[in-house]
């Protein structure tokens, strides 16, 4: 961990979905048809939205503890190396079991860092929580679900609510299982596509969903200021510029970053602004791992914050 603390102070957060392995290249332009092209750089890496905020959760000085189902596979023994080499506690809910386990084929675009993933997910998984979630669950300061493997998603949120525990829903896209964890979920952190059935832009979708129930709703656009909804307030968090390299993760980035502040003290703005700075690093640093060599304390106590209230 870059940020020094304690694994007794630290705050735990509990991570529950998807962890893929991410095959990366980066290349001057996406391949044409039948096109062979040689990379300049290649990476590989655990990958899954729920992997990529656990580990970012880590970095920043928390303990990170990832749910997910990947059973005995030479492939997820890669994954569980590379997490835990960054900090993650993993508990497989398939361990014992043989499962098709996700990879993800990821190009990087030199110029503009943009990235195209083609993978398998796990949002029709049948995997069964473990049996030990409820305790998992229990000695955490927070939970994150993204919508993957979803008997454990809804298990682990049901639980976080028992426990009146913060439920981030990292929303990037609706998935069926939403429906299941809105109810339960405190603070809902969605991408600009993500919508709500019945909803046309992200403003009717933060409406449907603080009328479901959610007390926080924060969504990102890119390089563009992050909206947020709360306590029937609303407002918007300007995104530092950066010379963007690799976009890769940096939505994850921005989730794990989220969870952990949650646990720290600030107000959202606060909270927004200091995720917003970490998912900027992300994107100013070439390779799914090497950024996080760049977090320090300073990331932790980041006191630029830049609100509109509306």
């Amino acid at each position: 961990m870059n940020a020094q603390a304690s694994e007794s102070t630290s705050p735990v957060g509990v991570f529950v979905g998807l962890a893929t392995l991410d095959v990366v290249h980066r290349v001057s332009a996406a391949p044409a048809p039948n096109q062979k092209i040689t990379s300049s750089a290649q990476f590989v890496a655990a990958g899954g939205p729920a992997a990529n905020a656990a580990v970012t959760f880590a970095a920043l000085g928390g303990t990170a503890v990832l749910v997910t189902a990947l059973g005995d596979d030479p492939v997820a023994a890669l994954i569980k190396a590379d997490l835990a080499a960054f900090g993650v506690r993993v508990i497989d809910a398939a361990e014992g079991s043989t499962r098709a386990v996700p990879v993800s084929a990821v190009t990087v675009i030199e110029s503009t860092g943009d990235r195209s993933v083609v993978s398998a997910d796990a949002v029709n998984s049948d995997a069964s929580p473990p049996e030990d979630l409820e305790a998992v669950v229990a000695g955490a300061d927070v939970v994150l679900v993204d919508g993957h493997h979803p008997l454990i998603a809804c298990a682990a949120a049901e639980h976080a609510a028992a426990r009146v525990t913060t439920l981030v829903v990292d929303a990037g896209r609706w998935k069926p299982v939403m429906s299941e964890l809105i109810p339960h979920a405190t603070d809902m952190v969605c991408s600009a596509d993500f919508r709500a059935p019945g909803t046309s832009d992200t403003a009717s979708t933060a409406a449907a969903l603080v009328g479901s129930g959610v007390h926080t709703v924060v969504t990102t656009h890119g390089g563009d200021p992050v909206e947020w909804w709360s306590e029937g307030s609303s407002g918007s968090v300007d995104v530092e510029p950066v010379a963007v390299v690799d976009t890769l993760g940096a939505g994850d980035a921005f989730h794990g970053a989220y969870a952990y502040y949650s646990t720290q003290p600030g107000s959202l703005s606060e909270r927004i602004d200091r995720s917003a700075h970490v998912a900027a690093l992300r994107c100013s640093v070439i390779g799914p791992r090497a950024w996080l060599h760049e977090l320090s304390a300073d990331t932790l106590h980041y006191p630029r914050t830049r609100k509109r209230q509306r």
